[in-house]
């Protein structure tokens, strides 16, 4: 077994590390799907004008009834 350095034990390492990080994912989506699969992002909380003009009318016509 002569010939094996320390570039074969950081292969062997970072390959580790490859597979530990794809179990933490796979274990997150498995825990996002129990728990329905919805996540917002900061995206999905910012509404656009034209979505807040549609709300405001909503909300408008509410008061009104």
């Amino acid at each position: 077994m002569a010939g094996r350095g320390p570039q074969t034990f950081k292969k062997r390492q970072k390959e580790q590390a490859r597979k530990e990080k794809q179990q933490e994912k796979i274990a997150k989506r498995l825990e996002r799907a129990k728990q329905g699969g919805v996540s917002l992002t900061d995206d999905d909380l910012i509404e656009s004008p034209s979505e807040t003009e549609a709300r405001l009318e909503i909300e408008r016509s509410l008061e009104k009834n």
